[in-house]
């Protein structure tokens, strides 16, 4: 794969050389193409001059920037070199800010850094010290003359730099209407948090699937085998009734336990069957010493 950036990494009079390359893959997306519904034609798009009607050849497009309707700023190329920040090919790390301290609506996008030739001494002390502190290095990156506001982590033996929102670009939660915790009884509150207790389970990223891409890709190959697939519709949830919380939590509570017991009791069976198993092997590991 290859890198979209190679630069430095510094902090204090530190310098680490290295790559970035994308974390993220978006091999799975399914892609479509726009038709004619008559003879499933391509459909084409044209640049279309509003007030001339006509074609326009990409040769005469300017971008210009809008700042009164229908007025225009028109921006050269020279603009927008003068515009590009100089040290595109450094990342400084401005501050070291503790990770929990970060509103995790900055965080966008992942990119591992891999160390150049020469900075891998450097790139393993900086990982370690960020690893033992649980801080988070901030400072600002350009990539293809675009800045963005940047913070590198620690994920196992890897440096992740992702890259952050600004502050102008997150809208405030005072722009909306939540509702207080006063209307939340004791006991409604210890029920939802058995309930989350029963529903906790270890992280494992495997069992969460796209539903929507696989039915997808179901319905595609049907039709190209001439048939016709059918889901049903889901049904519309409709809000818990204030008056109804109690009931529906405990009902939540005694589903968890039915689940719970399933759970358990598939995994004693396993575990038996584990042993069972293992018990001819061992037999047989004895006689072979033996």
């Amino acid at each position: 794969m290859a890198s979209i950036w190679k630069g430095s990494i510094s902090f204090g009079l530190v310098n680490i050389p290295v790559q970035l390359h994308s974390a993220v893959r978006s091999t799975d997306k399914i892609s479509f193409r726009l038709l004619h519904e008559t003879d499933h034609s391509t459909i084409k798009y044209d640049r279309i001059c509003e007030s001339e009607g006509v074609s326009v050849p990409w040769g005469e497009i300017v971008k210009g920037y809008e700042y009164e309707k229908g007025k225009f700023v028109v921006l050269t190329e020279e603009d927008f070199k003068s515009a590009a920040i100089e040290s595109s090919k450094a990342f400084e790390i401005i501050d070291f800010v503790k990770a929990e301290e970060i509103d995790p609506r900055y965080f966008e996008t992942p990119y591992y850094l891999i160390p150049a030739k020469g900075g891998e001494k450097a790139y393993g002390l900086l990982r370690e010290a960020i690893r033992s502190t649980g801080m988070v290095g901030i400072g600002k990156i350009t990539i293809r003359s675009s800045q963005s506001l940047a913070g590198i982590k620690v994920v196992d033996d890897a440096l992740v730099l992702e890259l952050m929102r600004f502050p102008s670009e997150l809208v405030g939660a005072g722009e909306f209407s939540f509702p207080s915790s006063d209307g939340v009884r004791p006991q409604e509150l210890q029920m939802a948090e058995q309930l989350i207790g029963n529903l906790a389970e270890a992280f494992d990223p495997a069992k969460y699937t796209d539903d929507y891409h696989d039915n997808l890709m179901r319905i595609i190959q049907a039709k190209m085998k001439g048939k016709k697939l059918k889901f049903d519709e889901p049904e519309d949830p409709a809000s818990t009734d204030v008056l109804d919380l109690m009931s529906r939590l405990q009902a939540s509570l005694d589903q968890g336990k039915r689940k719970g017991a399933a759970r358990n009791g598939k995994k004693e069976k396993e575990a038996v069957k584990e042993k069972t198993t293992e018990q001819p092997r061992a037999r047989a590991r004895r006689r072979k010493t033996a």
